[in-house]
């Protein structure tokens, strides 16, 4: 295990994570430019578009704890380099987990084991490089499509493009939720409390016209919500 976490660990890992990282942030800030550019062609101002970023920081707040909480459990087992690189572009420690985890049970071990040998640790990077080629492969191929799609749309029903977004949203964080719902008690307390929490926030901020608190509900609700969980479980 020594020898495989000093290779996991090396220069030439290091190397490549951080030319990985260093696209994602690149593609970051040129999408940023874009969007600040573009913002007055579709009616924002600039304290719409000063919100919008502020919220998006807010918004991400939550996920990131999240993240950082399994971020040390792997960085102890795959090294800093490879979860550096994985979580950059993916984004979502527990689809990295599972794919490490589903790597090393393919090559007959598991993720720590005494007999965690480098060939294990080869197929674990394969498994995860391969199993998130597929969203990536998607995006590369059918954005464009679909942003015409999306344009055919609006021209006929902009309510209707609006109402696709909408259940698009609530559909994939419903299903992100609901699967960890299921877990527990804690769980399911944590998920309902941030939910209620946050409609009743958003109810709040829209009477009162707060719009500061708008932008921190989300992550007000997740602390209350993750809190709640805890106390529960």
């Amino acid at each position: 295990m020594e020898e495989v976490m000093a290779i996991a660990n090396s220069t030439a890992f290091w190397i490549i994570a951080c030319i990985v990282v260093g696209i994602v942030l690149f593609q970051a800030i040129i999408f940023m430019r874009i969007a600040w550019k573009s913002a007055p062609d579709v009616g924002m101002s600039s304290n719409d578009v000063k919100t919008a970023v502020r919220t998006g920081f807010v918004s991400s707040l939550g996920p990131s704890f999240g993240i950082a909480i399994i971020l040390v459990s792997l960085i102890a087992l795959l090294g800093s380099p490879i979860t550096l690189m994985r979580i950059g572009i993916i984004g979502s420690a527990a689809t990295e987990t599972g794919a490490a985890e589903i790597g090393a049970s393919a090559f007959g071990t598991t993720l720590g084991a005494d007999d965690f040998s480098m060939e294990a640790f080869t197929t674990i990077v394969w498994t995860m490089c391969l199993g998130g080629m597929g969203w990536l492969l998607f995006t590369a191929l059918f954005t464009k499509t679909l942003g015409k799609s999306q344009q055919k749309i609006e021209k006929k029903n902009p309510k209707v493009m609006a109402a696709v977004s909408l259940s698009a949203m609530l559909g994939a964080f419903g299903y992100l939720i609901s699967d960890q719902m299921v877990t527990s008690f804690g769980h399911f307390s944590a998920g309902g409390i941030a939910l209620i929490v946050m409609v009743l926030i958003m109810i709040f901020a829209e009477k009162v016209n707060i719009a500061w608190l708008k932008e921190w509900a989300l992550g007000i609700s997740m602390l209350i919500g993750m809190v709640t969980g805890y106390f529960l479980s």
